[in-house]
């Protein structure tokens, strides 16, 4: 099918929020409240924090401030996968922290099962399937590269199954497919909307209080508490957690940390049994491509497909802004590589094209860091893989606010910056030229030039 004429009803809006299951908003803040804990922002790592902190001790008071609606930004927009991995993959981890990997691919198994058990725990209906995901190399040179940690992965007891070609076309059937490797039990699809809204209702059952529609205006530490100012009251706390994501940072470091990257998607109608049929898909993984550019697709409930990936787009000037969620020119692209990637399925066409914005940051994953004394945590930069590691974050979070040591803050990933980004203009220089190179090294075999081989030099990069 023409692309244009597959995209001619697409809605503009995410897949998983056009729903009428979607809840009804809780009050504003208005006038002012106390808390012992006060989480600003409603996304995966606000509700993760403030469920878990009431988990940890259910006699203190916590407040959770939302600026618009529960999961309503990068929460409700994204994939659903939901990855072990800690650090935006095993090849990343291991480029940055190889003397603590084997703890931190344990620790990133060990959350996901928490997750799960947490949701079995609150009944929290979310379409949760633990199918893993195949990792597909469509060129020759990515099969190189999905073969290159084999015998650490084994040595780490991680269940990974390589397969030849013919083996994951039987898995799922494409003729763009030349061999792959199955992450069996690391990685869980899920309906990222609901989870949100079930975590929304396991906060509510332990007394968390929530107040959308309540942005946060400022932050200000009178040395006693940090008071927290929305349009219509305050919200006064003696420890503060920031779960904002790329958002205008309350504490200003922050910003030379982060850029916002925004990432596009579809969803197909839903498949018939034929149309299932000729694609396969009997164990319902996720899949992911090998390239710099890489696209990300899965199965709904339903059995529609969501595909989307490719593009990961910086707007020059690093805004975030509303208008960015809509491009043609992406939306036009992804179709194409989707009946690329699927001719059998020529006749299917799109129902919804969204986009949303990744908090990106240096080294791909997330970064962890106090202010005000201790009495202020943060936890941001997960670079698009944060639906099951904003859970691990939440924790660290945690760990730093009670000044408890623990396993996860001893760990160098959790002690360590990431490298800031250079300021406007020559931020948009570097990161644009960086895209550039990407596109390049995908068009030549994967081989990097000189600018992507001094990035990886120094510790930095950009990632689709």
């Amino acid at each position: 099918m023409d692309p244009l004429k597959a995209l001619a009803d697409a809605e503009r809006k995410p897949y998983w929020l056009d729903t009428p299951a979607r809840p009804e908003p809780l009050k504003r803040l208005i006038g002012n409240t106390r808390a012992d804990l006060v989480v600003v922002g409603g996304g995966f790592s606000g509700l993760w924090t403030a469920l878990m902190a009431k988990e940890r001790d259910p006699g203190q008071d916590v407040v959770l401030l939302e600026g618009r609606r529960i999961g309503w930004a990068a929460t409700g927009r994204n994939g659903g996968f939901c990855m072990a991995t800690l650090t935006h993959g095993l090849p990343n981890g291991l480029d940055r922290w190889p003397q603590d990997i084997g703890r931190l691919e344990r620790m990133g198994v060990e959350n996901l099962d928490e997750i799960e058990q947490t949701l079995r725990r609150y009944d929290v209906d979310c379409s949760f399937e633990r199918t893993g995901e195949l990792h597909v190399a469509t060129e020759p040179w990515q099969l190189d590269d999905l073969s290159a940690h084999l015998d650490l992965i084994r040595d780490l007891g991680l269940d990974y199954v390589p397969m030849d070609q013919e083996q994951v076309r039987a898995e799922v059937n494409s003729p763009t497919y030349l061999g792959g490797l199955w992450e069996r039990s690391g990685c869980a699809m899920v309906d990222p909307a609901r989870l949100a809204w079930g975590l929304r209702e396991a906060c509510l059952k332990v007394g968390v209080r929530i107040y959308e529609r309540s942005p946060v205006r400022s932050l200000d530490d009178n040395g006693v508490t940090i008071d927290l100012r929305t349009p219509y009251g305050v919200a006064r706390a003696a420890r503060v957690a920031l779960g904002t994501g790329v958002f205008p940072p309350l504490l200003k470091r922050l910003k030379h940390f982060l850029v916002p990257v925004y990432d596009y998607a579809l969803m197909t109608e839903p498949m018939s049994e034929a149309q299932l049929a000729s694609v396969g898909w009997r164990n319902r993984q996720g899949v992911g491509d090998s390239g710099n550019q890489f696209h990300y697709y899965r199965l709904t409930d339903d059995n529609r497909i969501l595909w989307g990936g490719y593009d990961a787009v910086y707007y020059n000037g690093g805004q975030v802004k509303q208008e960015y969620e809509q491009r043609d020119e992406t939306f036009v692209k992804l179709a194409g590589h989707f009946y690329d990637t699927f001719p059998q399925l020529s006749e299917l066409s799109f129902t919804h094209r969204w986009g949303g914005v990744i908090d990106t940051c240096s080294r791909f994953s997330a970064f962890y860091g106090q202010a005000h004394g201790g009495r202020l945590a943060y936890a941001v930069g997960y670079t698009g893989m944060g639906v099951g590691a904003t859970r691990f974050g939440a924790n660290v979070m945690l760990d730093l606010l009670s000044g408890e040591r623990t396993e996860r803050t001893e760990l160098a990933m959790v002690r360590e910056k990431p490298i800031p980004f250079p300021p406007e203009p020559v931020r948009s220089g570097v990161i644009q030229f960086t895209r550039w190179s990407i596109a390049q090294a995908d068009q030549h075999q994967g081989r990097r030039n000189l600018w992507l081989r001094t990035l990886d030099r120094m510790g930095l990069g950009f990632d689709s």
